[in-house]
């Protein structure tokens, strides 16, 4: 949590500048209250809506998160590890099922928005084209994004996809979360080892937040589950 500095001027009292009098310490309480309370409850993380076109997008008045990510990289199955929650998001075993945008309310401090899977798809044509649309249209016309979690499988190279959405966002200036998915599947050393390969591929700065992360309950990378939790609530404490 970020810290809060009050600067004490000392104008107007025969205090030394550095004794802050009772109204100062209230103060002081105060805020930091109000910003212990901003922290999310993430078992009150809940189904908000689903959008199938950008007119029933809900409005933007509170932060907006997005998670992007190939199809299969597990954004459903991180939503419910985010809520501990199994049911809160569906998990579909066939890549590129979910065609719509998928809304959670986190707490009623933000919304998460969990976009249709790029990449392969079993989809037609014609409805893969559809919502491929209405990503693009999305980032488009969505003005109040506020972060958003890219998604990368850590087993395997980046796809051009992900290569392409990293280069999008870094273009466009939209802050955000690289989160590699599925760590259960392999060793410390060879998570360490593949978070090596990805620097190679991936044009992030050195100062990019990056989160090891695995949905599964037999987590032996459960602290970056934990890590991440927590740096969404600094996050949205900023916004």
């Amino acid at each position: 949590m970020s810290s809060i500095f009050l600067t004490i001027t000392g104008k107007g009292t025969d205090k030394p500048y550095n004794e802050p009098d009772k109204t100062d310490k209230t103060d002081k309480f105060n805020i930091l209250n109000r910003v212990i309370n901003m922290a999310i409850n993430y078992g009150k993380i809940k189904y908000l809506k689903t959008c199938a076109a950008i007119k029933d997008l809900p409005d933007e008045d509170i932060p907006e998160i997005v998670l992007a990510g190939r199809s299969n990289v597990g954004k459903s199955s991180l939503v419910n590890a985010l809520g501990s929650n199994k049911k809160l998001a569906r998990v579909s075993q066939t890549p590129g099922k979910t065609q719509q945008i998928i809304y959670f309310d986190m707490d009623g401090q933000a919304i998460l928005a969990d976009l249709p899977g790029y990449g392969f798809s079993k989809a037609s044509k014609t409805k893969s084209k559809d919502f491929s649309e209405l990503c693009d249209n999305y980032f488009r016309v969505r003005k109040g994004i506020d972060l958003v979690l890219l998604l990368i499988d850590i087993r395997h190279e980046p796809s051009n996809d992900d290569i392409g959405m990293l280069n999008f966002l870094n273009s466009f200036g939209l802050p955000y979360f690289l989160v590699f998915t599925k760590c259960d599947k392999l060793s410390a050393q060879q998570v360490r080892k593949q978070l090596q390969m990805m620097s190679k591929y991936l044009d992030f700065t050195e100062d990019a937040r990056v989160f090891a992360v695995s949905s599964t309950e037999t987590n032996p990378q459960k602290s970056g589950l934990n890590d991440l939790k927590k740096a969404l609530s600094d996050e949205i404490c900023k916004l």
